[in-house]
């Protein structure tokens, strides 16, 4: 299949690039940066808001995979916000007025959403049925709203365009957990190494992950399985809170101490890493209601065998 992968250079990009090349997939990224990428995938410039030279590579596709947007990993300062919210609904709108526009556009359109969508919540996990979209907690900070009006704003642009033979799926992806470097896993590694990775504010925020072997393989099933669109899940069946995650990495790791950090230390913490204390904090206890519906089987459901498994990986790097 031809697949076109807007926003393909971040670490979830390089991720999923990867095994879908080696799956013999001819893979086509999208991106500001134009780089040398692995065999099997080439690159076209784009600028993330306008129709350009790329739209050819759409006409006849079999699939375009929207990944497009900031990083969340920064301040969340007014600015960093806007930006977090015009890269993902200014690149999602670009994709589908380019897809209205070819004679022959992809019969799949996988969308790049988030877990963050859902409500903070540690009484009961969130599936796609009966989850609680966020952003009416009255015991959150009130900027975490913003977080949800981005995941919602994301999800409804791909809604917008008049497509009426291509299947579209948002992916509400918890954190992608990947043994490379600058990814989230890469972060939380450091931490427990560095005996830092202790309960936050207790610990008890629930973490959702998926290991990326996963993440990669369910996006195979979404393309095989044509029954599947809208909102999915991609999260592991087993979130788990904050300090049993760190605790399970520490002993993956060879039984580091970790320090307990206060919410005002968190924010420290997070002040002096440029990122946001939003992203320690919230809980997002999300399962796949979905992806089990369908009788996916994850390769690494559990939290502690997958931390043996990725450290095992980064060990081996």
């Amino acid at each position: 299949m031809r697949i076109v992968i807007p926003g393909g250079t971040g670490q979830v990009g390089g991720v999923l690039r990867r095994h879908l090349a080696a799956a013999g997939h001819d893979v086509v990224v999208l991106s500001r940066h134009p780089e040398t990428l692995e065999p099997g995938v080439r690159h076209r410039l784009w600028d993330g808001r306008t129709v350009g030279g790329w739209v050819e590579e759409l006409d006849g596709a079999d699939v375009v995979v929207n990944l497009a947007g900031r990083s969340v990993s920064c301040r969340y300062t007014d600015a960093n916000l806007r930006q977090m919210m015009s890269s993902r609904v200014d690149s999602t709108r670009a994709v589908g007025n380019a897809l209205e526009q070819v004679a022959n556009p992809p019969r799949v359109w996988l969308q790049m959403s988030t877990a963050t969508i859902y409500a903070d919540r540690r009484d009961a996990p969130h599936d796609e049925a009966t989850g609680i979209i966020g952003g009416e907690e009255p015991h959150v900070p009130l900027y975490w709203e913003y977080s949800i009006r981005i995941a919602r704003s994301w999800e409804a642009a791909q809604q917008e365009a008049t497509l009426p033979h291509t299947r579209r799926v948002a992916l509400r992806a918890a954190m992608v957990m990947s043994p490379s470097r600058g990814g989230v896993f890469d972060y939380l590694l450091w931490m427990a190494r560095l005996g830092l990775g202790g309960p936050v504010a207790g610990g008890g925020q629930y973490v959702s992950w998926i290991h990326a072997l996963d993440f990669c393989r369910a996006v195979d099933l979404l393309l095989e399985r044509t029954d599947l669109d809208g909102a999915v899940n991609l999260a592991s069946p087993g979130p788990l809170p904050q300090r049993e995650m760190m605790r399970d990495l520490r002993r993956a790791w060879g039984h580091r101490p970790g320090l307990p950090a206060t919410r005002a230390m968190a924010g420290l913490g997070a002040w002096a890493l440029r990122t946001d204390t939003e992203l320690l904090l919230k809980s997002r206890r999300v399962v796949p209601g979905r992806l089990l519906d369908a009788g996916f089987e994850f390769a690494h459901p559990s939290w502690p065998e997958a931390a043996a498994d990725l450290v095992s990986s980064v060990r081996a790097r």
